[in-house]
């Protein structure tokens, strides 16, 4: 039991943060400085912007794709009355085959 000890004494010693240099500790702690004044303060707006240009695009698709298909029924590309996901035309058919692949009419 006293060999487990120190084993776990020696690796807890080694990543341990008492032994390092004081440069190695003031680089760590700049480091941190520059993430928290820095990089956090940008990333949410950068992380909301990505999201609605991406459901920009995502939806433009989808008009185009409804206005060369002819359709007048615009529920069959975008339902809001669906919950979640299960909105989108894509979604819309998967589940559809799905619903067909788990319920074979006899």
């Amino acid at each position: 039991m006293e060999a487990i000890g120190s084993l776990i004494k020696g690796a807890q010693q080694q990543v341990s943060a008492f032994n390092v240099s004081k440069a190695t500790a003031l680089r760590v702690i700049k480091t941190g400085t520059f993430c928290r004044t820095v990089v956090w303060p940008i990333l949410p707006p950068l992380m909301l912007y990505q999201y609605i240009r991406e459901k920009d695009v995502d939806m433009f698709a989808l008009e185009l794709l409804y206005d060369k298909s002819g359709s007048n029924e615009p529920a069959a590309f975008y339902n809001r009355n669906l919950p979640g996901v299960a909105k989108h035309w894509k979604v819309q058919s998967d589940l559809e085959f799905i619903r067909q692949a788990a319920n074979p009419e006899q």
